[in-house]
């Protein structure tokens, strides 16, 4: 059996102290690996379906092969994860503001081990997703202006409850208006979000994009023992 409780990282970053640590949860028999920002929980290996969710959704839409994907928002990598495992992806480029995000991938010490930093698909950039959706240049250091078939984006907790204030306005008429500049003709647009479906964010979406939906995914709570929603916000650009 492992050890009840190891912190296997910490580090100080301009939002706060973050940590990886994994813990044993003696109720189900498992390891639980958990990504802290101070106190705050901002992601758990438990509760893996909804992320999962955001990458199937946000790439069902599209056809073709060869599609170039944008994750904003690294965490535990089940996003990424899912992104790769669909064979019309040709490239994955992950945005994320913590360095130390993507050296706990690049070091294996996530239960995906480094299965996402060793895709020759995937390309890791440490930045800020919400300066770059705001920017001409975007988010490729190394293509400035490149744009993607879908941009999936995991990273505060919904529209409403931000992690850190410089995303404010990515939510609103305008940020969205700028991020949709950086899709393709027919590009899709994911937001994943800790709450139920928000009916006046997603018109607020159909304001910005062609089409918009929300998509609640339900999922087995097994500490509560009941089942909880998230939501995966969906969006289209026009194809002209």
């Amino acid at each position: 059996m492992s050890l009840y409780f190891e912190e296997l990282d910490y580090r100080p970053t301009p939002i706060g102290a973050i940590s990886l640590r994994r813990r044993r949860e003696l109720s189900l028999g498992v390891d639980v690996f958990e990504i802290m920002l101070g106190d705050e929980h901002l992601m758990s290996s438990l509760f893996t379906a909804s992320e999962i969710a955001l990458a199937e959704l946000g790439l069902a839409p599209l056809t073709g092969d060869k599609l170039d994907i944008l994750v904003g928002g690294l965490g535990l990598g089940y996003t990424a994860k899912a992104v790769l495992e669909d064979d019309s992806v040709g490239s994955l480029l992950v945005i994320d503001m913590l360095e130390a995000v993507i050296d706990w991938h690049r070091e294996g010490l996530l239960p995906l081990g480094t299965e996402v930093a060793d895709d020759p698909r995937c390309k890791l950039v440490q930045g800020d997703f919400f300066a770059g959706a705001a920017s001409e240049a975007g988010f490729d250091p190394d293509d400035p202006g490149r744009r993607f078939d879908a941009i999936l984006v995991d990273i505060d907790h919904s529209p409403e409850a931000l992690l850190d204030d410089r995303s404010a306005g990515f939510y609103g008429p305008e940020g969205l208006g700028a991020l949709s500049a950086h899709l393709k003709p027919g590009g899709i647009f994911g937001l994943w979000s800790n709450d139920k479906p928000d009916p006046a964010f997603t018109e607020r979406l159909s304001g910005a994009f062609a089409g918009a939906w929300a998509e609640p995914v339900t999922f087995h709570n097994p500490l509560q023992d009941r089942p909880f929603t998230q939501t995966v916000y969906l969006a289209r650009k026009s194809s002209e």
